[in-house]
């Protein structure tokens, strides 16, 4: 029953990444159906095949099962099998919408849309942040089996330090373009930051945690949901999904295949910390080699792209324009979101 529930949270944040994508547009039926879709047929299926013992990406048991690690793709806490998975999806779902009204003039430039309370966003943020401490350290499954103290503590250590540069690096380097300190960067950097060390946080030792999170930094604001290729191609993102988890998720799980540390990989199947079958299966830096190539997740932009164009047909992915221009607050739910606000909350 724990690991159920483990996996219906994560399940859950999966599928609200792609809210993000879709946000001001949607439908709240297209909310429930893709949400039905991505916890029921599409996660689990990833979640079989990186975390399950036999998955075919799992580099959990020998056959004997001896609590040895042979290889496999490592990815403890879910930068690939949550947050890429979410933020692939949310790509596509962007993709198939298409832009919010107004996004674009008549010359299809884009059309700065700012976010409507700071306040809330630096709130989320911290409340992310917190609730990282359940979602990676928590992913040891249990406290008490040997080792796993250690373990809980090493991935609290390195999801601190990652955030930290994450947000400062970004809010930093945006200065330099922008002439001006963003709080919106400093939020979505420790979010880049976070996301970047969740594959590796119990693999890595602090200087890693740290290069991950900066490296994390620049893939977030480098990403094609920060540049100029998607927004050219006109796809919408309005809160930076897919720079946030589906870029900086595939970097993480790339990270690991970097910097994983020979005494540390093998954490996730051995409570004493592994027994690793030499180091073939240690990051690339590590002289290790099997672990960077298998460190690669596939299959959800397929499906992903079929449901969202199946709600398009079926009228049930964007509601009208009329609802659009008057705020989905005031028409669904008979109110504004902010009091004395007017117009789309």
């Amino acid at each position: 029953m724990s690991l159920w529930f483990f996996q219906y949270v994560f399940a859950a944040a999966a599928a609200t990444i792609v809210s993000g994508a879709v946000a001001e547009r949607a439908q709240l039926g297209a909310y429930l159906c893709y949400t039905i879709v991505i916890t029921g047929f599409i996660y689990p299926v990833v979640v079989h095949w990186v975390w399950c013992n036999n998955g075919f990406l799992s580099g959990a048991f020998t056959a004997d099962k001896s609590m040895t690690f042979y290889g496999g793709c490592l990815d403890f806490a879910g930068s690939g099998v949550v947050h890429m998975t979410g933020g692939v999806a949310a790509l596509c779902g962007a993709i198939v919408i298409q832009p919010r009204l107004g996004r674009f003039d008549e010359r299809g430039k884009p059309v700065p849309m700012p976010g409507q309370s700071t306040p809330f966003q630096v709130l989320g943020t911290f409340i992310l942040w917190m609730g990282w401490y359940g979602f990676n350290p928590g992913s040891t499954l249990g406290i008490t089996p040997a080792g796993y103290g250690t373990i809980m503590a090493r991935a609290a250590m390195c999801t601190t330090l990652s955030a930290g540069v994450g947000g400062v690096t970004v809010v930093f380097f945006d200065r330099i373009f922008s002439k001006q300190y963003d709080v919106g960067m400093v939020c979505n950097g420790i979010l880049a930051g976070l996301v970047s060390i969740t594959a590796g946080c119990a693999c890595m030792l602090p200087y890693a945690a740290f290069l991950t999170g900066f490296i994390g930094a620049f893939v977030y604001y480098g990403a094609p949901a920060r540049d100029k290729l998607l927004l050219k191609l006109k796809i919408d993102d309005p809160l930076d999904a897919f720079a946030v988890h589906g870029a900086c998720g595939f970097w993480g799980v790339f990270a690991v295949g970097l910097f994983g540390h020979p005494d540390y990989v093998g954490f996730g199947w051995d409570g004493n910390n592994g027994d690793v079958a030499g180091t073939d299966y240690a990051g690339l830096f590590y002289g290790g080699s099997t672990l960077l190539g298998a460190q690669f997740v596939g299959w959800v932009a397929f499906w992903s792209l079929l449901m969202f164009f199946g709600l398009k047909f079926a009228g049930m992915l964007r509601v009208s324009e009329e609802i659009e221009m008057a705020g989905m607050d005031v028409s669904k739910h008979g109110g504004s979101a902010y009091a004395g606000s007017e117009g789309k909350a």
